[in-house]
């Protein structure tokens, strides 16, 4: 029986240089798997690290938010905040990528 990986081949992995200042170098990742709450029945959370101060932004969306509603989260809380960020480091999630 042969082993044969399939998919995507990932890409080596690179060293990340230790960001000089905030908001310059960002980790993000969502929680999924959540109960519904709050007036807006949420049940996912968009995690934004900041490498430099470990600072953390936890944004409340729905599950069946699109690569644009990720945007827009962004764009309202980190861009028109904390300027536009270098790096961001993620796990290539579809709402990321789309």
């Amino acid at each position: 029986m042969e082993n044969t990986k399939h998919g995507n081949k990932y890409g080596l992995l690179q060293h990340i240089e230790e960001p000089k200042h905030p908001w310059e170098t960002i980790n993000m990742d969502w929680v999924t798997g959540l109960l519904q709450g709050g007036k807006e029945n949420f049940n996912y959370f968009l995690f934004k690290v900041d490498r430099y101060s470990k600072s953390v932004r936890c944004l409340p969306c729905h599950k069946e938010g699109t690569a644009m509603d990720t945007a827009l989260l962004f764009w309202k809380n980190i861009i028109s905040t904390c300027g536009v960020p270098k790096i961001i480091i993620s796990d290539r999630d579809p709402k990321f990528t789309s």
